[in-house]
């Protein structure tokens, strides 16, 4: 059958039109799917007949209830009532925010080497992951992440793909050549980057350019706050603990690179040269601090300077270094002046009301199961349960906070337990406010763990 030209456009131009129509009904019936799951009912839980410590007052408030739609706690109280709501029974025992930890390093085992020399990255991203599971099933929902390259892994847990704790990363180290977070090998010619440097472990940054560079490469890569090496340690090979590290021109630059990303920089650092030079350049936390004068807390005091505490691996492991049998003898010297010096330092940032946050700095299979053990041990040195409960709760959100723009957790609070703050909670069958040492005891004592809303543990 012949068809004419004009017969053959005027059809063409009909399917056209048929499949244009075809095309926006299959868009409306996607769209009207999407809708749909967009639209699915919130998510309410109603936990009744507990006692609330809301992380900053001096005692529970008995008898309370608290309802949480989707990830937000919206109401506390007594006699709350919520139609439809999954109803969660406290009977009786103490609701506390999530545990938050200050010095986390998620990426490290055995020791910095070990991602280098033992396994390669996809292992250590494997055994940060365990890390991470076992933090939450400790009751700690939040960490900040001191070092490492993290990064991917806080994204994929903020984009719901891993389970873990809400992630603050500080991105690599930055740390000077011969630095406390240095990789290299004795051998090594300047210039030389290390297999754990190319992976973002750390940045060895020696000038200004370097440093701004290193930092800007961190935020960059979501990074919520910049970690700087300022100072020697106890078991790393090339930095003496008596050294500054980071010239005064080089951490200036990297706290001008934080605040112009609107968030803050905390520093490694031991002893008053190097806490203080960190200070003068802007770094609004201490990380460790145990070898500092008087008058340098007072100073932190002043100026808002928080510390942040790592009990166990002072008062603890530094106790008695003679055990420690891969240490040298000068290593041994470092470590038991490090347990004279925490304990004298904790008594005075107690003293004159630093604000203080806890960190484990504990890593690897030894330690991960332990992290309760940062906040017990500070009962050691003075400090009461509600002092410390505070440092692992409404004290180390405050820190938190400071990471302004950065934080990918602005839409609630942490740390407490208020209408709008995060449903970050924890039922514990005793009273850390009376016995602090019940946070050990969580595989038994903790009933519920709840982070974000998702219930990750019910015994009850």
């Amino acid at each position: 059958m012949n068809v004419s030209i004009s017969t053959r456009g005027k059809l063409s131009r009909a399917f056209s039109l048929l499949m244009a129509a075809t095309f926006l009904v299959s868009l409306a019936i996607y769209a009207t799917v999407v809708q749909a799951k967009e639209k699915k009912p919130p998510s309410i839980i109603l936990i009744t007949n507990v006692n609330v410590w809301d992380g900053t007052s001096k005692s529970v408030k008995k008898g309370q209830d608290v309802l949480v739609v989707d990830n937000i706690i919206n109401q506390v109280g007594k006699g709350i009532k919520m139609s439809g709501a999954k109803v969660i029974d406290g009977k009786g025992g103490t609701l506390i925010p999530g545990l938050i930890d200050m010095h986390a390093h998620f990426c490290i085992q055995e020791g910095m080497l070990v991602g280098r020399d033992g396994y390669d990255q996809m292992a250590m991203g494997a055994r940060a992951h365990v890390s991470m599971r076992q933090y939450l099933d400790q009751g700690f929902t939040t960490a900040r992440d001191t070092g490492c390259n993290i990064l991917g892994m806080a994204k994929a847990i903020n984009n719901g793909l891993l389970e873990g704790p809400r992630l603050f990363p500080s991105g690599g180290f930055l740390s000077q050549t011969g630095g406390h977070a240095d990789t290299g090998s004795f051998n090594d010619i300047p210039g030389r980057v290390d297999d754990l440097e190319r992976h973002g472990f750390g940045y060895i940054v020696d000038g200004v350019t370097e440093a701004r560079r290193a930092a800007r490469q961190n935020l960059r890569a979501g990074a919520t706050q910049i970690k700087v090496m300022a100072g020697g340690g106890v078991a790393s090979e090339f930095d003496p603990i008596h050294t500054t590290q980071m010239s005064a021109e080089e951490m200036k630059a990297i706290v001008e690179v934080a605040k112009d990303y609107g968030t803050y920089v905390l520093v490694h650092a031991y002893h008053d040269r190097s806490v203080n030079r960190a200070i003068d350049a802007g770094a609004r936390v201490i990380e460790h601090n145990f070898l500092v004068s008087e008058k340098t807390i007072k100073r932190m005091k002043k100026e808002g300077v928080a510390l942040s505490a790592q009990a166990v691996m002072s008062l603890e492991a530094f106790g008695n270094p003679e055990s420690i049998t891969f240490f040298s003898a000068d290593q041994k010297a470092k470590a038991a002046a490090v347990n004279k010096g925490a304990t004298q330092m904790f008594k005075w940032a107690r003293k004159h009301g630093v604000l203080i946050v806890t960190g484990g700095d504990m890593f690897g299979p030894a330690y991960n199961t332990r992290q309760a053990d940062n906040m017990v041990w500070m009962s050691k040195v003075g400090f009461t349960p509600l002092e410390i409960m505070k440092m692992g709760t409404s004290s180390a959100a405050k820190v938190l906070s400071w990471s302004g723009g950065m934080n990918p957790y602005k839409y609630g609070e942490l740390g407490v337990i208020k209408k709008g703050a995060y449903a970050d909670l924890i039922i514990i069958d005793g009273d850390p406010l009376k016995d602090i040492k019940v946070l050990n005891d969580y595989k038994d004592k903790f009933k519920v763990i709840m982070k974000d809303g998702k219930v990750l543990k019910n015994t009850l």
